[in-house]
């Protein structure tokens, strides 16, 4: 190359590519955010290129997990419940692992099969079941390492929708949601499945629907919960309960949506008549107490997630009786735009862009604007099921994965 090539080629744009594995629900820092670069920023207009099909996953919501090169989620097949890998190239199935039996869930939404993403860490991975089987698998076969039940070691309740947490790795420790009495919140050694401490949440009332977060608060680690009845931080070394903070739990106790961390603070949501709640943590004494900043009835997140970005906070606002999207500003819970047009549904965040996935399965493309709603791209996922589509969208590796059911789609957002 000569010099005058040399020099235009080092003054030609170049596109940032960053590639990200998804190696847990809602990512690798569980806030539905993926470090991903060089994606598209519009849509064509039929969308993205579907890159391959699988099916035979069996029945359930089980976002995947993406990691090494290989996919890991869970369904519900033949009377069992499995946690399946895939390979990442092509869709085809590597090996399948059964959980336990099949639960029959009482209530109708969301029966069809699990609900958990499978945690992925190093050489292993985490999975429970609906009925509270928690099972160690090995990444590379699905060979059984160990396995525990929240119910019959802790005595947990398994809530009217099943169990649907999926299981927080946090160095040596794994933290899940029994619900009981004595043992709300539970950390147990990852390498045995024996337990480390268990903690008793007061107001819990059970069990609801969310999963685990880890933060770092005044120097200290601790992990979050929103149960059927609370908010609650707990000590992440002993399991001492912190603080709780009851106003963002509905009274029928259907609490779903991961809470979020921001900067000292911790802000959470549900549906059915209740609304999101922004809580600052301030040092009390040798303790942590928690502030409310706001509470807003304009933010009823069911199910669906939220993202936080450049001080707006996007989530769907509804519940049963269906909903839209919003935008608020995270500060002071204003509502900065309301989206009538946009029905609720599940959200992921990659390159500055939000993916939505809606209740009736229309994929969109959203650019983050504090102002306005601004749309770049859309499209129909073919052969939809008659069920919600409820398993939130996942983005890695320059791919976008959907799934409904028994089928997983993947389409190529990489930009060309």
């Amino acid at each position: 190359m000569n010099r005058y090539v040399w020099c235009l080629a080092l003054l030609l744009p170049v596109t940032a590519v960053f590639a990200d594995d998804w190696p847990q629900w809602q990512g690798s820092d569980r806030n539905a955010i993926s470090k991903e670069k060089g994606l598209l920023q519009q849509w064509p207009k039929d969308g993205p290129t579907l890159a391959w099909k699988a099916k035979g996953l069996g029945g359930g919501d089980s976002a995947p997990s993406v990691v090494g090169g290989k996919l890991f989620g869970m369904g519900s097949r033949g009377g069992d419940e499995v946690v399946w890998c895939l390979s990442e190239a092509d869709g085809k199935e590597l090996w399948s692992a059964k959980v336990g039996s099949a639960v029959q869930q009482r209530m109708p939404q969301s029966k069809e099969g699990p609900g958990c993403t499978p945690t992925v860490d190093g050489e292993r991975l985490y999975a429970l079941g609906m009925g509270g089987e928690l099972v160690c698998l090995q990444v590379k076969d699905g060979k059984e390492v160990w396995r525990g039940s929240l119910t019959k070691e802790f005595g947990g309740r398994v809530p009217q929708w099943s169990y649907r947490e999926s299981p927080l790795i946090d160095g040596d420790k794994l933290i899940c949601t029994p619900g009981s009495a004595d043992a709300t919140l539970v950390a147990l050694d990852k390498a045995t499945g024996k337990t480390v401490w268990k903690s008793a949440v007061p107001g819990s009332r059970g069990a609801a629907y969310s999963s685990v977060i880890a933060i770092d608060f005044d120097g200290k680690r601790q992990y979050v919960q929103l149960t059927q009845g609370t908010l609650v931080g707990v000590a992440a070394a002993d399991g001492k309960v912190l603080w709780t903070y009851a106003r963002p739990a509905n009274r029928n106790g259907i609490n779903c949506t991961t809470p979020l961390y921001h900067d000292g603070h911790v802000f959470a949501s549900s549906a059915y008549g209740a609304g999101g709640g922004l809580v600052k943590l301030v040092k009390d004494g040798d303790g942590v107490k928690a502030e409310e900043v706001y509470f807003t009835r304009s933010m009823e997140n069911h199910h669906g997630g939220m993202i936080l970005h450049d001080g707006c906070l996007y989530g769907a606002h509804g519940g049963n009786g269906g909903g839209n999207i919003v935008c608020l500003d995270f500060k002071t819970g204003k509502v900065l735009w309301d989206e009538r047009s946009v029905m609720k549904g599940s959200v992921a965040f990659a390159d500055g862009r939000l993916y939505y996935r809606t209740e009736a399965g229309t994929i969109l493309l959203i650019e983050p604007n504090a102002k306005e709603y601004v749309e770049r791209g859309r499209f129909k996922q073919p052969d939809r099921s008659r069920s919600p589509a409820w398993a939130h969208p996942v983005v890695a590796n320059g791919k976008l994965y959907v799934r409904d059911q028994d089928t997983l789609y993947c389409y190529d957002v990489k930009a060309k």
